[in-house]
Parts: C-alpha cells; sequence; structure tokens
C-alpha cells in the first residue's frame, strides 16, 4: 500500500482566514482520505470498481449534505466547510467526490428546497448516513446541454403518475436506491420526481468501457410506464430553474473538488523533481522546471482565493449563478492543466499508476464537461456580461 503524505500547498496563508472548525473538518477528512482512499484507488480505477461500502463511510464522516440542519441529518456546517470537504475528497479521486457531490447537492439539496415534510423525514437521515443512495437524472441520450429539450414525459392516473422516457451518464446509477428525476407533465411543465428502485419498468444499466472516472459508478436510468405515486413528486418548485438551482450547488462543490487533484499533482510534481536526477543534479534546478512549479503554484494559489471568496458569498446568499459558473470553469480548466504540466515533469513515469497524476488527468476530462461543459460555462458568463444570450 502505498504512504499518503501529502501536505497542502498554502502560498497565500489562506489557512488564517480559517476558523479553526474549519481546519478541523478539513483535517478530519484529509485524515479520511489517506487511509481509506488512497492505499486503494490506484487498484479500484485500474479495475474499474466502485467500492461500494464506501458510501456509508462517507455518510460516517460527514460527507453527505453537511450544510443541512441536523433534523435532517445534516451537520449544519456552512458552504466553507463544503468545499473543503469537497476540496479533500477530490484530492483523493474524483469519482470519490462525484459520489458525495451527486449526494449532497443533486439528491439531498433538492429534497431539501422543494420537497414536502414529509419526503425531508422520509429520505434525507437516510441519505445522510449513507443507507441510502441516490442519483440525479436530467442528461439525455440527445439533450446534454439543452435540458429544456427533454423528452422524459410524464401523464396523470388517479394518484398515480406514468413516467417514461430515460437519462443517461448518470453517476451513482446502478447502485442507487432512489433517483431525483427531471421530467416534463402534459403541459411541458417541468417537475422534479423520486423514483425508487424496485418500481416496475425502472431500470438502471450500467455504462462500462469508460477511461475517466473509473473508480465511480455510472449508468443510465430507463422509465418504460413506471408508475410513481404523485406524491413523490417535489411539490415546492417547478420549472427548468429547480434543477438549474442543483446544479449551482453541485458546481460550488466541483470548483473546490478540482483544486484538491490539482494540488495533489503539483505535490507529486514537486517532490519528484527534487528527488529525480539528470546532468548529474535533481530537475528541481533546471529553469523550465521551476517555471512549471512556479506556474502551478500560481493558478492553484488564484483557485484557492477564488474558491475562499465564492464560499463567503455562498454563506451570505449572495453568490450568483454566473459567479459559480466562473469558479466552475476557471478552476476544472486549472486543475487539467497542472494535471498535464505534472505529468511532463514526471516524464514516463507520470503516466504510471505508481503516481495519480494520469489518472486525475483522466478524470478531470470529464468533471470539465459534466455540470456544465467549459465552453457552456463561457457562455453563461457571456451573457452576464453583454446581456445577450447565445444559446437561442
Amino acid at each position: 500500500m502505498k504512504t499518503d503524505d501529502f501536505n497542502s500547498p498554502d502560498f497565500y496563508q489562506i489557512d488564517d482566514l480559517l476558523s479553526d472548525e474549519h481546519k478541523i473538518i478539513r483535517s478530519s477528512i484529509r485524515d479520511f482520505v489517506k487511509t481509506e482512499i488512497t492505499p486503494h484507488i490506484e487498484s479500484w480505477y485500474e479495475e474499474a470498481i466502485f467500492p461500494e461500502h464506501i458510501v456509508e463511510r462517507l455518510g460516517s464522516i460527514g460527507a453527505f449534505g453537511p450544510y443541512l440542519p441536523s433534523k435532517y441529518g445534516g451537520a449544519g456546517l456552512d458552504y466553507l466547510s463544503y468545499g473543503l470537504i469537497m476540496q479533500e475528497i477530490e484530492r483523493g479521486d474524483s469519482g470519490m467526490r462525484s459520489t458525495a457531490s451527486v449526494q449532497s447537492s443533486l439528491v439531498m439539496y433538492p429534497i431539501f428546497k422543494f420537497g414536502s415534510e414529509e419526503q425531508k423525514g422520509k429520505y434525507l437521515p437516510k441519505l445522510a448516513s449513507g443507507e441510502m443512495l441516490g442519483c440525479f437524472g436530467l442528461t439525455e441520450p440527445d439533450h446534454g446541454s439543452d435540458p429544456s429539450s427533454m423528452k422524459t414525459h410524464y401523464k396523470e392516473e388517479g394518484e398515480h403518475i406514468i413516467l417514461d422516457g430515460s437519462k443517461m451518464w448518470i453517476s451513482n446509477a446502478a447502485l442507487a436506491d432512489i433517483a431525483i428525476v427531471w421530467a416534463k407533465n402534459e403541459a411541458g411543465r417541468i417537475h422534479g420526481i423520486i423514483v425508487e428502485r424496485g418500481m416496475e419498468g425502472f431500470s438502471t444499466p450500467s455504462t462500462h468501457g469508460k477511461w475517466s472516472l473509473r473508480a465511480s459508478s455510472t449508468g443510465e436510468l430507463v422509465f418504460q410506464n413506471v408508475k410513481v405515486p404523485k406524491s413523490n413528486i417535489l411539490p415546492n418548485k417547478s420549472g427548468l430553474g429547480a434543477p438549474l438551482m442543483c446544479l449551482d450547488s453541485a458546481r460550488y462543490g466541483i470548483a473546490w473538488g478540482a483544486i484538491g487533484a490539482a494540488m495533489d499533482c503539483y505535490e507529486a510534481a514537486r517532490k519528484y523533481a527534487s528527488e529525480r536526477k539528470q546532468f548529474g543534479k535533481p530537475i528541481s534546478k533546471f529553469q523550465l522546471t521551476q517555471k512549471k512549479l512556479a506556474e502551478m503554484l500560481t493558478e492553484i494559489t488564484k483557485a484557492q482565493l477564488l474558491n475562499l471568496r465564492l464560499g463567503q458569498l455562498m454563506n451570505d446568499g449572495n453568490a450568483s449563478t454566473y459567479q459559480i459558473s466562473m469558479a466552475k470553469r476557471n478552476n476544472v480548466n486549472t486543475a487539467l492543466n497542472i494535471a498535464r504540466e505534472s505529468r511532463q515533469i514526471l516524464g514516463a513515469m507520470g503516466i504510471t499508476n505508481q503516481f495519480p497524476i494520469m489518472r486525475h488527468m483522466m478524470n478531470l476530462e470529464s468533471v470539465v464537461t459534466y455540470e456544465g461543459t467549459h465552453d457552456i460555462h463561457l457562455l453563461i458568463l457571456g451573457k452576464e456580461i453583454t446581456g445577450e444570450s447565445a444559446f437561442f
């Protein structure tokens, strides 16, 4: 097993701006990653295994819905704490963070924000503890960046609805106990529906052949005349704005998580550069190596400051969709570039699983696409800047 001796870069002394509680939370999650994820992640990844036991373990450390009130199983933490949790988990692996991110922001969040008290009491405590796992169904085979054109729909039939359609590229799908599914009613209005495993006509085939997020469970959601009680419809918000609010919360977590992956790559490259010798001296003495490391640390520091301020805005309830888009787009792109530059420093060793860099790089190729592609977030920002939508 590998020894995980990770030390987080903090060039601008951002720790001085965190509370003792924030640092304790981060330390506990970092210790969890060092003992429960890092020693095993390379074999899970190589064998394309999602470690099912990790769900209850993540629940036990409070990684699911930590910002929710304690009455629903959360810890009542702030958004800076949530960001730090996502950062540390993705430092271990993007797939592990995806599991926590989906559970928190795309399953628990909509139930908490849009659900009835009965729905909150029934599902949230079990989701928080990891007793239940959830997934989020928005993306369809023909509609990714354009969710408003979704085809999944339902019609009313007495005290039930009949749901038809499909979703794809769904994290947690194959193992999820419930799915938060977004579908159009007969009037074309989008609603969120809680679909439970075991409902007749509901299936979740797994997606195979991935070169990215290999330690994450990905699949489809297929609905063939699925009979769902009307009481499973989320009652307190409808329209496309509802799932987009969930995505804002998830994208915030991604902005933090991606920098966790970036820091892991940077630290691996920095340590390797001091140990690897060429032409009679460590490669850390060469100008181009120092240039790469200096640029990596600069970009990590900028992203850390971006996350810190965004977390403060989230805590105050003042963070906009556009600000979240900027952080998600910038930080994932930054992490991907750092992974690539780190791999260059390690040379051929960088492609092996003796180091985490190639795994992070392949994972980040998914993270840069999901929950709003790099270019879609650019156009979201463009709309805010110009007042003109490029989408239609």
